[in-house]
């Protein structure tokens, strides 16, 4: 991201000196044209997931996304452009920037993953324990697109072996002779049971010599970007570092919520209407859809979303889940859920209070009390308020079953660990890129 930022500067340069053969150009000295320049390559770049790095991009798919990049690009300068009328010099080098940058992104983002996805500079990884923890763990290094790559497991007596027997490393000579044999970055403990099997003063020489030691939770947190649910004790979440809602962030929250909210009502004001003339037409019922849903620390409250489905859905049924081409939702409630407009009145939960406009998904009771019996730790996602958007949302399809409930809930879990300005930066612009391509939505 970085290397495109750059790029688009030197981009701007090179179409004056292409068509102008002058470096310096009321172009190039005017900074603010070329952070601006610069900012919206780059953010059109990401929503079109240019820099998602577990996608496997071949050369003809990434060329594709840079020409959308570049076409979203050009779309937004250009009313940019038109709208304040500083940003650019004349269409002449506006165009010529934007081929140049073409070209040099398309170069650079070979070469990156050329030289990321070598083994040289992989993270050699070296997985302590043989059980199902361990196996989890060393599935997880060869089956992600990161740069780590799996040395092997070290096995320790008295744990069950559940990892292919041809992957355990010789321990002869000790851990850290082991470690190093191996040539491994980093150690990961994952031993599914530690108590009398942990050995404390190896794994401690190990940190000593300079080798990284890390948990699998924390390990699996960091390649993900959720959390791991199963084989994690209490103690972790105690411990680790996140999960404190201190005062200040929760006036930052509040904040943040009146002001997306109101400029979203604002925004969204002259649409919502038309959305409850054409509901109405497309279907008998209201226009609106209250269901009663769990907020923070298990309080309920009503939602309020436009109503999708034809009247009456549940009745002989009871509460059950969206299906995928669920034959309850109505013509234009398929359109309102894929482009996400259904949730907009949520937006009067979020300034009463009941929401904030980033956290987990409110659920109803009904699934609530089910899913709490089966699901360790589900109750913790209750300790914020629900939201609008969140991390779940954007990273991972709608939830249909108490197994997605289980992903989705790794992914909220780790919201509330790392709860931050910038990781709500990053959920926005993602909910953007899911309503413009109507992603996961049922």
């Amino acid at each position: 991201m970085v290397g495109d930022a750059l790029l688009s500067t030197l981009a701007v340069y090179a179409s004056c000196f292409a068509r102008l053969s002058l470096w310096q150009h009321e172009y190039t000295s005017d900074v603010t044209r070329l952070v601006v320049f610069a900012a919206i390559t780059v953010l059109c770049s990401y929503l079109f997931e240019l820099y998602n790095d577990g996608k496997h991009l071949r050369k003809r798919e990434l060329l594709v996304r840079i020409v959308l990049a570049l076409a979203s690009s050009f779309l937004v300068l250009t009313s940019v452009y038109y709208l304040t009328g500083a940003v650019m010099s004349g269409r002449g080098l506006f165009l010529l920037s934007l081929g140049f940058l073409g070209v040099f992104q398309f170069l650079w983002h070979v070469s990156y993953l050329k030289i990321v996805n070598s083994p040289d500079h992989a993270r050699r990884v070296l997985v302590l324990g043989t059980g199902s923890l361990a196996k989890k763990i060393g599935d997880l290094i060869q089956t992600t697109n990161h740069q780590h790559i799996l040395k092997g497991y070290v096995n320790l007596s008295g744990e069950s072996v559940q990892v292919p027997p041809e992957a355990i490393v010789k321990n002869g000579r000790g851990l850290v002779a082991t470690v190093k044999e191996e040539k491994a970055h980093k150690l990961v403990i994952s031993l599914s049971e530690r108590r009398g099997v942990f050995p404390v003063q190896d794994v401690m020489n190990c940190k000593f010599s300079g080798i990284e030691v890390i948990d699998a939770p924390s390990f699996y947190e960091e390649i993900t970007g959720k959390l791991l649910i199963e084989n994690t004790m209490p103690s972790w979440f105690i411990f680790s570092n996140g999960f404190r809602m201190t005062t200040s962030m929760k006036s930052y929250k509040r904040i943040f919520d009146i002001m997306c909210s109101l400029i979203g009502v604002t925004l969204t004001l002259p649409l919502l209407p038309l959305v409850a003339l054409i509901i109405k037409l497309d279907s008998r019922g209201p226009v609106f859809f209250r269901q009663v849903r769990v907020g923070e620390m298990d309080k309920s409250f009503v939602l309020y979303k436009f109503r999708t489905m034809r009247q009456d859905a549940e009745k002989g049924t009871g509460a059950v889940w969206a299906q995928k081409d669920d034959p309850r939702v109505t013509r234009i409630g398929q359109l309102l859920r894929k482009t996400r407009i259904d949730e907009l009145p949520q937006l009067f939960n979020v300034l009463k209070g009941e929401m904030s406009f980033i956290g987990p998904r409110p659920e109803r009771p009904e699934f609530v009390a089910e899913l709490k019996k089966i699901i360790p730790y589900y109750s913790e996602r209750h300790f914020v308020k629900p939201g609008v958007t969140g991390w779940a949302q954007v990273r991972y399809p709608y939830g249909a079953s108490a197994e997605d409930a289980i992903e989705k809930l790794r992914y909220d879990l780790y919201y509330i660990k790392n709860v931050s300005p910038y990781l709500d930066m990053v959920i926005i612009i993602d909910t953007v890129r899911v309503m413009l391509f109507g992603r996961g939505a049922r």
